[in-house]
């Protein structure tokens, strides 16, 4: 299978208990090099489980069918974690949220909807203050 062969992590798509192939992944985002980290941090960043399509896209139409089991885990060096879930914005943006009670909190992902989720990829975030970071896709793994 070509895309198999191109997108890597999509090959370990593991069947579930009925025989139908999930597409639920683990993808771990790290702190790429900025100027408190030049050489980027394994200690900053967050993991997040997430449908993707074959092509390495999110999937939408299935994250809304199971958007229950879509978590987040941000993990920052002397923070205490942080967990909420992949969410949709009004705007039909891709974000992480920690409170479903507001949006206050939420964490967007810069143009997910275009990017490939592939190990060694970089995607961009930002936070509640509008403080913008860069995370190299450390890993993605059949959840």
């Amino acid at each position: 299978m070509a895309a198999t062969r191109l997108y890597g992590a999509i090959a370990h798509m593991a069947p579930s208990l009925n025989g139908v192939y999930m597409s639920l992944f683990r993808i771990r985002l790290e702190l790429a090099r900025e100027k408190d980290h030049p050489e980027g941090s394994t200690q900053h960043g967050y993991e997040i489980i997430a449908p993707l399509k074959a092509d390495g896209h999110l999937d939408a139409a299935e994250w809304k069918s199971r958007r229950d089991i879509c978590t987040a885990r941000r993990f920052w060096s002397g923070e205490a974690d942080q967990h909420g879930e992949l969410v949709r914005t009004r705007g039909g943006q891709w974000a992480l949220s920690y409170d479903p009670a507001t949006d206050e909190d939420d964490e967007s992902l810069f143009r997910m909807d275009s990017h490939l989720i592939r190990q060694g990829e970089y995607v961009s975030l930002r936070g509640p203050a509008g403080q913008r970071h860069t995370f190299r896709i450390a890993a993605v793994s059949a959840a």
